[in-house]
């Protein structure tokens, strides 16, 4: 007998499994259990996955659902790991525990280098282990070195293939094998979630505001967010759309929305914020409003917009995202790089409105035809030139500058990136001190990057700065 665990920490992650499953991504196994989480600062003050409008038909593909939270409470899970000594204690408990016996088992998790995902792979050492890619983030490297006896486990890389032509860099250090999961299965999925009941505001063809907590996760402060939910009020408004609904984030701490309804009172526009007895999930509501417009900052669900559901969308807050992102390695920069890069800005009117003209009742495509196939990407507008080469060098850039000690086998990509494609726009992806740092082109002239490659040089630059601060 085969066991197969799927861990999932949002309902995003779900329908993602669920489509994998329906698509045939996996051999069938005796059982499938499916363990969820609720990661954030504050996990106990967020709804589970499971209250998810619609999850029983996501439910009805597994054969138990378990709680990983209540299973190594009162530890959180974002940050517990069990020590390596105690591991094969924690997998005799756990078999006992979830009732696995000695059977084989495979693990299918999100990145195996934090939270939840490294746990189990700890724990369970020595099975198999898929790994799947929900939103962006898998475009950028690894967050750090996972152990090799980790790496030689992962089999695939499952992904929702996003950004079309643009392949992930996660996990690239172990040569995994990419697999997209069919855009056909995942749009199924959605539709069997919009069919179950769900409070949803009766408005025709709106302008969708999507809510990120991205000072819940630190990335910045409450009152830029704060801001930067205004400007997408302003911003819906100034392109002439009359009808606004505001999509707060279901699994951040619930906030007042009385600014943004004064704001929309000013500028003469309708707002309806969402507010539904349990969480429904991002893709339900563009199934269902079907709206006129996207807005969003880096979520999965503003890609998804347009990559699945060919609705016009517009990025907004990227550049202030990129300035603020500490550090460098912050593993949201990916995400804010592709969404400034690849979406209109919602200050561009022009770049928004010369998106392909879809939306309406109706999908613009059943099954296998997608409008954006291959390489060709129509984010962005005709200004935008990334596509092929140049896209996948920003992204081995961004990614070597991030990751050099993960992915140095990057660095020539950067390199020529940076050499060709250095100006005033693409500066905003970098940092001087980043580049200067690692001997990359952009700040050290070509000709003497030779120097800051120097082991010996580094040594004299490091003993230097600790007799400046007075360490020496």
């Amino acid at each position: 007998m085969t066991i197969r665990i799927f861990h999932a920490s949002s309902p995003a992650a779900t329908v993602l499994l669920a489509a994998a499953i329906d698509a045939g991504c996996f051999t069938e196994p005796d059982r499938r259990i499916l363990l969820l989480s609720r990661t954030g600062p504050a996990p106990e003050a967020v709804a589970d996955v499971s209250e998810t409008a619609g999850f029983e038909r996501l439910r009805a593909r597994f054969d138990k659902v378990l709680s990983w939270n209540d299973a190594i409470s009162p530890f959180h899970p974002d940050g517990w790991n069990p020590r390596a000594d105690d591991a094969p204690l924690w997998e005799r408990h756990f078999r006992r525990a979830w009732g696995l016996g000695d059977e084989e088992l495979e693990l299918v998790v999100d990145s195996p280098h934090a939270g939840p995902a490294r746990a189990l792979t700890q724990i369970f050492a020595g099975v198999p282990v898929d790994v799947y890619a929900e939103g962006p983030g898998g475009y950028g490297p690894t967050g750090e070195k996972i152990p090799p006896l980790t790496g030689v486990r992962v089999r695939r890389l499952l992904h929702p293939d996003l950004v079309p032509g643009a392949r992930l860099l996660l996990l690239g250090e172990h040569g995994v094998e990419q697999r997209s999961v069919p855009a056909e299965a995942i749009i199924k999925v959605v539709g069997e979630l919009a069919d179950a009941e769900a409070e949803l505001p009766s408005v025709e063809a709106p302008a969708l505001l999507l809510g990120q907590d991205l000072a819940g996760s630190g990335l910045i402060p409450a009152a830029e967010e704060a801001e930067l939910r205004l400007e997408m009020v302003r911003g819906a408004a100034a392109l002439g759309h009359r009808r606004l609904v505001f999509a707060p984030d279901p699994y951040a701490p619930w906030e007042d929305p009385a600014a943004l309804r004064a704001e929309a009172d000013r500028l003469g526009v309708e707002l309806t914020v969402l507010d539904t007895a349990r969480p429904v999930v991002a893709d339900v509501l563009l199934h269902r409003l079907r709206p006129a417009l996207v807005v969003g900052c880096t979520s999965a669900a503003l890609f998804g917009a347009a990559r699945f559901h060919g609705l016009p969308v517009a990025a907004v807050g990227t550049g202030l995202l990129l300035e603020r992102l500490t550090p460098y390695e912050n593993a949201e920069r990916i995400p804010a790089t592709l969404a400034d890069a690849l979406l209109p800005g919602l200050g561009d009117a022009e770049a928004v409105a010369a998106q392909p003209p879809y939306g309406g009742a109706e999908l613009p495509y059943g099954g296998a035809e997608l409008p954006y196939g291959g390489a060709e990407l129509p984010y962005g507008g005709a200004e935008l030139p990334y596509g092929g080469a140049e896209l996948d060098g920003l992204l081995a850039a961004v990614g070597f500058a991030m990751r050099p000690r993960v992915r140095p086998d990057l660095r020539p990509a950067a390199e020529r990136y940076l050499s060709t494609y250095l100006d005033d726009r693409t500066w905003r992806y970098f940092k001087r001190r980043r580049l200067a740092s690692l001997a990359l082109p952009g700040v050290v002239p070509a000709r003497l990057a030779f120097l800051r490659s120097s082991p010996a040089l580094r040594r004299v630059a490091r003993r230097a700065r600790a007799l400046r601060n007075g360490r020496g």
